[in-house]
């Protein structure tokens, strides 16, 4: 019968800069090791592997025979390489210069590693702009994949993915093919049977087309429970068989073969978007809560599911508004790259290229996406991955400072918009600590940077509200009244399981930064309790703005935040004083003046 229907599988592995060790080794021996062992056994079943360059540098050093089964299965045409930027960054989170430089410089390295040419890559967590297209194409990339509901979103009916569409920027084509969700949801979870049953019907209706899968790897072993469904119990197996004798009709290949095969369907200008839940992660907690009550609101009204494909959620880069911590990290990895790229172009000494190629690299590992965003998974909320990130931007911002620094004890102070909300900020910087300070803010210290360490210790997340809370309070009191009733709630079907009685006590939110420099005043008697909740305060100062001065000499810098305020009734003044000296630069000396403070009335101060 020939090939009605080609098939690309696209698989995508990665860690993230910065996890476990652990991790990364379970991981390869539950998912990378397996998979790559059975595909192994279909030679005649090719696919696309896209591996995230956090991983692929942790496999060269823990495993480098995975590295060389997987060159011998490019070279004989089993394996297409897929590239992308290096160190797994989401597009939308880093300047243009990065994103190019971050993609060419992974396809250099994956051509010397597999000697093979690289020409499409993955998108890091799908998210797109449209302007994208430029920047892939200058960096060489021919085509890649996103979501089937980026399409949607786009006005792409379903019976018009099946193959791949052109859209351009800028007079450059990128072709970009659409990821069927449905077969992200089926494999590896439901029958074989059913998923070739599926390609079947579109092969009947819709012959010579292409139909994409492209997912996580960790799928396949990684994630909980499915080891054993993949590979003990044979998933993995029975559908690589029912793909060999479906071949009559079904051509499993890559995205290169299609590309090279298969005209496009057409052209196509794709909105900014992610996959469906990243979007709606994107948007408030408030309104999360509110898209989901009108989802189920609406689930059974009839015409719903034609609606929901133009129900798009929110937009990424929201995601810097919603967490502070987040903007602030965003602000600093901008500095770094904008010195960055200031250094190369201005050009500087032969004897410091390594040290500015490797500040590149650093400053790469620290536009990982992982703690940019945060969703169903961990992300910002781990501080093992936050710490990663900043331990990279110190790291690369001390090597600048190498460069720009040829004393080996130094001081500076700098005023300017550090963290991007229009109002200036201080930087006080030393060959062994970075301080920057919000006078407008709290005069808070916000982030304290010891490069010795290559730490920042004021890596801080307020607890703040998220949407699951709202599944946690709810399932404790559904518990509670089942307990009442007599229920057995363990045989509760779809109840929720706690890992700790009483989690639901457990969410508290913070009130103001958990940052340095705080001020608060607690009206008298205040008990501890009541300052945990957050309530107490009697003084506007701990968001206040102050005014600040700056002194600066050749051995030492100061700053001065001086703010009128009130405590009750009663209006005070407040000055603090943040300085740095060049004999103790790896220490901050902060003084504290409160004037005008009513007579016979007790305060209670504490920063």
């Amino acid at each position: 019968m020939g090939c009605r229907l080609r098939l690309v599988l696209v698989i995508h592995n990665h860690q993230p800069v910065g996890n476990f060790e652990g991790v990364f080794e379970e991981s390869y021996q539950n998912s990378y090791q397996p998979f790559l062992d059975v595909l192994s056994e279909y030679p005649d079943i090719p696919f696309s592997l896209h591996t995230s360059g956090s991983l692929m540098e942790w496999l060269v050093e823990a495993h480098p025979e995975y590295i060389d089964r997987v060159r011998g299965l490019a070279e004989s045409g089993q394996v297409e390489i897929l590239g992308g930027p290096f160190y797994e960054p989401i597009l939308a989170g880093i300047p243009r210069c990065d994103r190019i430089g971050q993609i060419t410089a992974y396809s250099d390295y994956l051509k010397k590693m597999f000697g093979t040419p690289v020409r499409g890559m993955w998108v890091p967590e799908r998210v797109w702009e449209q302007s994208f297209v430029s920047d892939l194409v200058d960096a060489g990339m021919e085509y890649t994949l996103l979501d089937d509901s980026h399409f949607s979103a786009a006005g792409v009916r379903a019976e018009k993915m099946h193959g791949y569409y052109l859209s351009e920027d800028e007079g450059r084509l990128l072709k970009i093919f659409p990821d069927n969700e449905t077969l992200r949801y089926q494999i590896p979870f439901t029958d074989p049977v059913e998923t070739i049953h599926y390609l079947k019907e579109i092969a009947d209706h819709h012959p010579h087309s292409v139909v994409v899968f492209g997912d996580d790897g960790e799928k396949f072993g990684a994630w909980p429970g499915t080891f054993d469904h993949v590979y003990r119990d044979g998933w993995l197996k029975k559908f690589l068989d029912l793909l060999r004798q479906n071949s009559d009709w079904l051509k499993v290949t890559t995205l290169s073969e299609s590309v090279d095969s298969v005209s496009p369907l057409g052209s196509c200008y794709l909105p900014d978007a992610s996959y469906r839940e990243m979007n709606e992660w994107a948007l408030s907690s408030e309104r999360q809560l509110e898209l989901a009550a009108l989802k189920e609101q609406f689930a059974e009204t009839e015409g719903f599911d034609r609606l929901k494909p133009y129900l798009r959620g929110g937009f990424w880069r929201n995601f810097r508004v919603k967490y502070a911590e987040l903007n602030e990290m965003y602000a600093r990895m901008l500095q770094v790259s904008n010195r960055l790229q200031s250094l190369e172009e201005t050009g500087v000494d032969a004897e410091d290229l390594p040290a500015l190629h490797e500040a590149r690299t650093e400053l790469y590992r620290a536009q990982c996406n992982c703690p940019y965003w945060h969703g169903a998974f961990g992300g910002l909320y781990l501080p093992h991955l936050r710490n990663a990130i900043y331990k990279h931007l110190i790291s690369a911002d001390t090597l600048l400072e190498k460069i720009t620094h040829r004393d080996a004890s130094w001081l500076e102070v700098e005023v300017a918009d550090f963290n991007l909300d229009a109002r200036k900020e201080v930087r006080l910087a030393s060959n062994r600590l970075v301080a920057y300070l919000a006078p407008a803010q709290g005069g808070h210290l916000y982030e304290l940077d010891v490069r010795g360490a290559k730490h920042n210790l004021l890596a801080t997340l307020d607890r703040r509200p998220e949407p699951y809370h709202d599944i946690i309070r709810k399932a404790a009191l559904e518990q509670k009244q089942g307990a009442q009733n007599g229920e057995d709630i363990g045989k509760i079907h779809n109840a929720v399981r706690f890992k700790q009685p009483g989690l639901e006590k457990k969410l508290q939110y913070d009130h103001t930064p958990r940052k340095s420099l705080v001020d608060h005043f607690f009206q008298p008697g205040v008990d501890l309790d009541t300052v945990i909740q957050g309530g107490g305060e009697v003084g506007d100062f701990a968001q206040g703005v102050y005014l600040s001065s700056l002194k600066r000499t050749d051995d030492d810098c100061e700053v001065r935040m001086v703010r009128k305020g009130y405590v009750g009734p009663y209006e005070i003044e407040l000055t603090k004083t943040v300085s740095l000296t060049k004999h103790a630069s790896g220490s901050l000396e902060i003084h504290y003046e409160l004037s005008h403070l009513p007579a016979e009335v007790p305060l209670n101060f504490g920063a």
